[in-house]
């Protein structure tokens, strides 16, 4: 009697469909919530617009947690610490700098000096800065009619943030000025991810990237004589916060870049332009403007027909 042996292909949780949704839009939404978080916890410990060197510490404390726990939990799975050789890790140092030290310290000077709301939907620039700066140093990524059009819909959409007058907001350089670098800086990253990936274990590069970063803003902050004025347990909640954040954030995402299609995963990121708005207003109390749901409509709009299949 012949046996006849039945194979079974399991596909990681990561590639299912349902999960990759699940998982991308739990980054999302998290990443959208920082927004206001990083707003209640300047107002907790204290931190006025004045004080660059606070802010660069509260940031530096947040990364460096989130990197250590990152690194954690890629220790406690056997995930491969190995780096090959001294330039890897001079561009694992430059992944570093340009993704979390100089990224978070532009985002957090920025958002001091603006509304949640609005660097929210400003903050959507680095999609459409990446789609470009990826078609400039790749050959395989090529500027198509789809991806001008986005990015057409999308620029209109930040441009759209300055409509009106003075009192419904405007553009200053310490608030929207940093926040415009902040996206640029992760425009970039976005790129050196990909030279990372072929480097490191994702997870382990996400981890020195959070922690390395996150010292390095600690060093900058205490050298700026930057403190955390007053300790509070509410202020500690929100740093917590902020820490899982980053840590649940960073770690599902750069997972599924890994194991799907980049746009796949990218579409997602339509929404946290519309969460950090919304939850802005909510949490912060800000004055909502329609233009934000002008400027929020176009630049998800736009992420969406870049992200979009043919």
């Amino acid at each position: 009697m012949t046996k006849i042996h039945i194979t079974t292909f399991s596909t990681s949780i990561f590639q299912r469909p349902l999960w990759v949704a699940l998982f991308a839009l739990t980054a999302a939404i998290a990443w959208g919530f920082a927004y206001p978080l990083i707003k209640l916890g300047y107002a907790e410990f204290g931190i006025t617009p004045t004080m660059t060197g606070s802010k660069m510490l509260f940031a530096g404390v947040r990364f460096t947690i989130a990197g250590l726990l990152v690194l954690g939990m890629a220790r406690s799975t056997h995930k491969d610490f190995h780096v090959r050789s001294n330039s890897d890790w001079w561009f694992i140092l430059l992944f570093c700098l340009v993704n979390t030290t100089l990224h978070y310290t532009f985002f957090y000077i920025g958002l001091s000096h603006s509304e949640g709301s609005r660097a929210a939907i400003l903050n959507s620039l680095s999609v459409f800065s990446v789609v470009i700066m990826a078609c400039i140093f790749f050959k395989s990524d090529r500027m198509t009619l789809r991806k001008i059009i986005g990015c057409v819909i999308g620029f209109a959409g930040i441009l759209s943030l300055n409509l009106g007058g003075a009192d419904s907001g405007s553009f200053s350089w310490l608030g929207d000025g940093m926040i415009i670098l902040n996206a640029l800086c992760g425009a970039t990253a976005s790129l050196l991810t990909r030279g990372l990936g072929r480097r490191l274990n994702v997870f382990v590069g996400t981890g020195y990237s959070l922690a390395i970063g996150g010292a390095i803003l600690v060093a900058c902050g205490l050298l700026f004589d930057g403190t955390l004025p007053t300790l509070t347990a509410l202020g500690l909640l929100w740093l917590f916060l902020l820490i899982c954040i980053s840590t649940v954030g960073f770690t599902l995402y750069n997972k599924l870049l890994t194991c799907n299609p980049i746009g796949k995963v990218a579409i997602y990121n339509s929404l946290i332009p519309v969460v950090g708005a919304v939850s802005s207003c909510l949490c912060l109390h800000e004055a909502f403007y329609w233009k934000y749901v002008l400027a929020g409509a176009l630049a998800t709009a736009g992420i969406y027909i870049i992200n979009k299949g043919k």
